[in-house]
């Protein structure tokens, strides 16, 4: 039956009844609801169209895609024509399934298990089973499920119920017991467990650590390493990805003095072998959980500092050079020999070298990677220290301050320090192919200076321009993603200093041979790469909208944001004094992924459902995404114009298409002008500082100001 044609009067909202009475009576019915009734009152007048008694144990609900129930709340989101259902209200579906799942009928149990999961995912239903303790009775069962004959299928329900319920935040999770915790941890480390068990009881897990500090402490007392490994070699593609999200909530929430994941060494061994045996076949999901790992666990580089610094220090002397007769010395000749050793070494600071240390990056993480070049591979360094030694003071290069800078290289190619993005994507396939990669690839990189300073020729004054050319050997040869260290070794020694000036030079050529046009066009990928993530960051601040009646009234207010990780946008009701609602406050959430289509202007439903009564100002900021099926949409009127391109824009990223805005032209004419000059620019031999210039004081006074007001005599 078609929607009625007559005129549309405001307030007024049409749509198909489906009633549905335990599954023996169904009908269609063509229902015109008054949106100022209030929804009690609607649903007794459904309920006497059909004879029904008690309109109290009844409710709305939609009947296609997400089957919520209508409140209050949500009631103004009916469209025209959809399709709802009557069926039993919230608070009396709880009580039947409440008792149900506590029958002695394993049947029945079984039944009311399964249909709790499906219908927690509605808020308003899950407060009503947890008002009445409900997912207490849910811990309960997973507790005494070892002294119940419980069949897998019992149990995977109870787990996906209860992973609903906590979902939505009504109860912390810091209130679950200890017992239920380990029996949740149990699943995971049992070997014999049902697939679809392992997979709730991994989410369980992941959503544990990442609520409350303590219960990661819990948590990581109960999971054994090498279970969680070997849930990565599985062919569940499920299990694999949620052991990965598990394993990365463990790093990420760990603290500086229990992030020393994995705890063991051969469990970092572990690890490191099975990621590689994962990149043969590796899934879609996992591999944005690759890097982060590697991240993770380079960002977690600290030298363990097992002697003082000092002693350390002294060690690194003794290494390189012949100190027999040393304790035979007095004080004095003592303190001048280890200065003249140190200034040997390498240290700007001869008479206290520790000084040298005290700039973070790289800190105290260079000595450790010195240290630890020294003892691996003894004569290596002896011979680089021996042989600077012996050549003329502004010919040698300096192993302490080359050091230091090296790891500082390294710290800044490998991003150690900061914290990991959940949108990263980009990792190194060679680290996890080398146990204690950062101090090996130091190991190359160190012998690497040496070899460039001699084919450099170079002096003291060119240490900068030999730490650059390091850098840039270094950068090029990750960039070609080597498997293994012996392959990087291979790469970067064939790289020299000849390679590097020809690839310049190639390079420079390349950049004047390209006209404007077509250097634009090489450009463009980039720039627009870069205006995408300005968008995606922008959506991720969130902005204030305002609601029109069909009174044409904007006293409400509602605020949407993008979530971090870009997977979920949030959305709902906010007051006038807030600033930027958090993500928590936001209660309604749409998956970014079930987005389906974006509409502008007078295509959007909210504009045709006021077709005639809109200005053209209204149309100009004026969109609305589809989502699920077809006639779910949410319909946005942005603040400005900017703010229309830029969230059209962002959504069109998201679907995946092109940027269309008049605003993104604009910045990327900008960008490229701007781009194209800096590119022409000849700074060949042009010191270029790191630091801007500062700012000069204005002026005494502006008599030199010509006054344009003033007509010339």
């Amino acid at each position: 039956i078609p929607p009625p044609t007559p005129s549309h009067q405001p307030g007024r909202v049409y749509f198909f009844f489906l009633y549905v009475l335990f599954a023996l009576v169904s009908d269609h019915t063509l229902f015109c609801c008054v949106q100022k009734k209030p929804l009690s009152a609607v649903i007794k007048e459904v309920c006497d169209g059909w004879n029904l008694p008690g309109p109290d144990n009844y409710a709305l609900q939609y009947a296609d895609g997400v089957q919520t129930y209508i409140t209050e709340s949500n009631r103004l989101d009916i469209k025209n024509g959809c399709i709802l259902r009557l069926t039993k209200a919230p608070g009396r579906c709880a009580e039947d399934l409440y008792k149900g799942i506590q029958s002695s009928d394993s049947g029945v149990r079984c039944d009311s298990l399964k249909e709790l999961a499906k219908v927690s995912t509605d808020v308003t239903f899950a407060q009503e089973f947890i008002s009445r303790d409900g997912h207490l009775l849910l811990v309960k069962i997973v507790e005494d499920s070892g002294d119940l004959n419980m069949s897998n299928v019992i149990m995977t329900h109870t787990l996906s119920g209860f992973m609903e319920l906590m979902d939505h935040g009504i109860v912390s999770w810091e209130n679950l017991s200890s017992v239920f915790i380990k029996k949740i941890a149990s699943f995971v480390n049992a070997k014999l467990t049902d697939a679809s068990i392992q997979q709730v009881s991994l989410d369980i897990l992941e959503s544990m650590v990442l609520s409350s500090h303590s219960l990661f402490l819990e948590v990581k007392q109960e999971i054994t390493m090498e279970r969680l490994i070997a849930h990565l070699q599985v062919t569940n593609q499920q299990i694999q990805t949620k052991a990965m999200a598990l394993l990365m909530a463990l790093l990420q929430t760990a603290g500086d003095t229990e992030r020393q994941v994995p705890p063991q060494p051969a469990s970092y061994f572990l690890i490191r072998s099975h990621i590689n045996f994962l990149f043969s076949w590796l899934l879609k999901p996992t591999s944005q959980h690759l890097w982060p790992i590697e991240f993770i666990c380079v960002f977690l580089l600290t030298p363990m500092d097992c002697y003082s610094q000092r002693d350390i220090l002294h060690n690194l002397r003794l290494a390189a050079f012949e100190t027999e007769t040393e304790n035979s010395l007095n004080h004095e000749r003592r303190r001048s020999l280890c200065a003249k050793e140190f200034k040997k070494l390498g240290f700007s600071n001869n008479s206290n070298p520790g000084q040298d240390l005290v700039r973070t990056p790289p800190g105290l993480l260079a000595l450790d990677t010195m240290c630890y070049f020294a003892a691996r591979y003894t004569d290596a360094y002896s011979r680089f220290v021996l042989e600077n030694s012996s050549r003329e003071d502004k010919h040698e290069c300096p192993f302490g301050r080359s050091s230091i800078q090296l790891t500082l290289i390294l710290c800044e190619i490998l991003r150690i320090g900061e914290p990991p993005s959940e949108t990263g994507s980009d990792y190194h396939p060679v680290f996890f192919s080398q146990d204690r990669l950062m101090e090996e690839l130091f190991c190359v990189c160190i012998q690497l200076i040496n070899k460039t300073w001699k084919e450099m020729r170079a002096t003291q004054e060119d240490f900068d321009k030999v730490m650059q050319v390091v850098r840039e050997q270094i950068t090029r040869t990750l960039s070609s993603k080597p498997t293994s260290l012996e392959l990087f070794k291979n790469k970067v020694n064939a790289l020299n200093y000849s390679e590097i000036l020809k690839l310049r030079q190639t390079e420079r050529r390349n950049a004047r041979d390209f006209l404007p046009s077509e250097l634009k066009e090489r450009l463009k990928p980039e720039l627009l790469e870069l205006i995408r993530q300005q968008r995606l960051n922008r959506l991720c601040q969130g902005t204030m909208f305002r609601k029109i009646s069909s009174r044409r009234r904007q006293d409400k207010l509602w605020y949407c944001r993008l979530s971090p990780n870009h997977k979920m946008l949030h959305y709902g009701d906010a007051e006038e004094d807030t600033d930027s609602p958090t993500i928590e406050a936001l209660q309604k959430k749409i998956p970014v992924a079930d987005i389906k289509g974006l509409l502008t202007g007078k295509d959007c439903p909210h504009m045709k459902e006021h077709k005639g009564k809109q200005n053209k100002e209204i149309l100009d900021l004026a969109f609305s995404i589809t989502y699920d099926v077809e006639e779910d949409s949410l319909n946005f009127i942005a603040p400005s114009r900017t703010d229309f391109c830029l969230w059209t824009d962002g959504l069109s990223v998201l679907l995946g298409r092109d940027m269309t805005s008049e605003s993104m032209r604009s910045e990327l004419e900008i960008l490229l002008s701007m781009e194209i000059k800096l590119r022409l620019l000849d700074l060949e031999n042009v010191t270029i500082p790191e630091s801007a210039p500062a700012v000069p004081k204005p002026p005494s006074n502006y008599n030199f100001c010509y006054d344009f007001s003033q007509t010339e005599q």
